[in-house]
């Protein structure tokens, strides 16, 4: 089926640009941030406020962890609903492969250490059960790990600022004493992972060589904690450039997340990798989000044969701080609601599945494989 989805690539250019459409809803839920610790809870916050930050301005000053107990509210919303075919909706987590090792890992500019999630969280983080309970969740289908990156944050860029011990230097040392890797409004010349954002704009974005090493290592921890090669990606930030994408097909990632694309529908780029863009914004934590608007965002998709794609970051199901949670698991409760009376033939995805029906036509219900007609925008085909 990818074959002769690329023969009409080749036919039609233009048509090609607008990407894929199908003929069944589907819905799939993309959330970025799993694994990252950020202000450690109630105690953390305490400890940096006492220091003179004067947090509480803006949403990501309360972003903390997931807890078990945040990941058994979400599935148990989850599991309260079903699609055409029997599954449950699935929220597709990106998850972050390593976090500060904050006990030796300000001790050296040469070097900063990490804490891969293999080996568990950095101290005096606490959070149990938290491995065991994204494990269930990934069994039971209502989680489907994705890879987001190995630090999140430009590694020469802070290591940069650490070894210059200004005023930036400062300020990551203290927040590493207190626990928390960055708070990135605070600090956006952390930057991201892949890009470095003091350099000149042509030259942000870091070497093949250097992507390769960090995405490569990133993939090494991912295989051991999910016993599965990463087939989904999405960088930091959403900067991403070609290198990125090489280094991610070595490591064996076929869909590629991007940012917002408006009405773009998923495409292949040359490789072959599937390029997917999220269209529906669900993130009542951050920014101003009401049901009424999502459900519409949704729809429009569904109507056009585009499939839904729902961004949904990490924080909105976070509670130890503030409770985010509970509003967004009430808006993630009706949006589900209203899926599924809109849409009587609606099948909720993953980047997995959706991967499966743009090559081969079919996806995977609770008992049975179902055809799914997937055709280039503009073409009868």
């Amino acid at each position: 089926m990818i074959d002769r989805l690329f023969r009409h690539w080749n036919r039609a250019k233009d048509s090609a640009e607008l990407g894929l459409r199908f003929d069944r809803p589907l819905v799939l839920f993309q959330s970025d941030d799993w694994g990252r610790v950020g202000v450690r809870d109630r105690e953390g916050w305490d400890e940096l406020q006492a220091k003179g930050l004067n947090l509480g301005e803006k949403p990501y000053d309360s972003y903390s962890l997931e807890t078990s107990g945040d990941l058994q509210a979400l599935s148990d919303v989850l599991r309260k609903h079903h699609d055409s075919a029997g599954r449950h909706p699935c929220i597709g987590m990106n998850f972050i492969m390593a976090n500060v090792d904050f006990q030796h890992g300000g001790k050296s500019t040469r070097e900063i250490l990490l804490r891969p999630l293999t080996d568990g969280l950095p101290e005096p983080w606490q959070r149990p059960s938290l491995m065991e309970a994204y494990q269930e969740g990934i069994r039971e289908r209502l989680f489907s790990p994705a890879l987001h990156c190995l630090t999140h944050f430009c590694v020469a860029a802070v290591a940069r600022e650490l070894e210059a011990n200004g005023e930036r230097g400062q300020l990551l040392q203290t927040l590493w004493r207190a626990g928390t890797p960055y708070i990135h409004w605070r600090m956006p010349w952390v930057g991201y992972e892949y890009w470095d954002p003091a350099l000149p704009p042509a030259e942000r974005f870091l070497s093949l060589a250097d992507q390769r090493a960090a995405i490569h290592r990133a993939a090494e921890i991912y295989r051991a904690l999910f016993a599965a090669i990463p087939l989904s990606a999405c960088a930091p930030g959403y900067r991403a450039n070609q290198d990125t994408k090489t280094a991610w097909f070595e490591a064996g990632v076929r869909v590629a997340q991007g940012g917002p694309g408006g009405k773009k529908g998923p495409s292949f780029d040359a490789n072959g990798m599937l390029l997917i863009f999220r269209n529906v914004e669900m993130e009542p934590a951050t920014e101003a989000c009401d049901l009424e608007n999502v459900v519409k965002q949704a729809n429009d998709c569904l109507s056009g044969g585009l499939p839904a794609i729902v961004s949904i970051h990490s924080i909105n199901f976070h509670s130890t701080i503030r409770d985010f949670r509970t509003p967004t698991l009430t808006m993630l409760n009706g949006f589900l609601s209203a899926m599924e009376s809109k849409w009587p033939d609606l099948l909720y995805v993953s980047d997995e599945d959706l991967w499966q029906i743009t090559t081969q036509g079919v996806f995977t219900g609770a008992l049975e494989k179902i055809a799914v007609g997937v055709k280039a925008a503009g073409t009868d085909r």
